[in-house]
């Protein structure tokens, strides 16, 4: 079954950073024939918190998003978010 990726950020200090981190972070996607599907700044919330950046990405299972981001690859991009941005990224089913 598939499984998603979605991150939601509510704070950007450094957006320069951020693009290095969405380097990083494609290239451990794909590493784990993974795909983002969606990511934006443009966005409306309707219930909840603004964000003011979202991103989807597509994995074939949930084991497998887990594995990508646990993985060394997507750690080193994510050292790009540290200090830079406040997110929940979280891993879910599809149906």
């Amino acid at each position: 079954m598939k499984a998603y990726w979605i991150a939601n950020y509510t704070e950007i200090k450094d957006n320069e950073r951020l693009k290095k981190y969405a380097v990083k972070a494609k290239e451990a996607v794909e590493k784990y024939n993974g795909r983002i599907l969606a990511r934006s700044a443009n966005n409306i919330t309707l219930d909840g918190r603004e964000m003011v950046r979202v991103a989807l990405a597509e994995f074939q299972d949930i084991e497998t998003a887990k594995n990508c981001y646990n993985s060394e690859e997507y750690i080193e991009a994510r050292k790009h978010l540290e200090n830079n941005v406040t997110r929940e990224h979280i891993i879910f089913e599809g149906m």
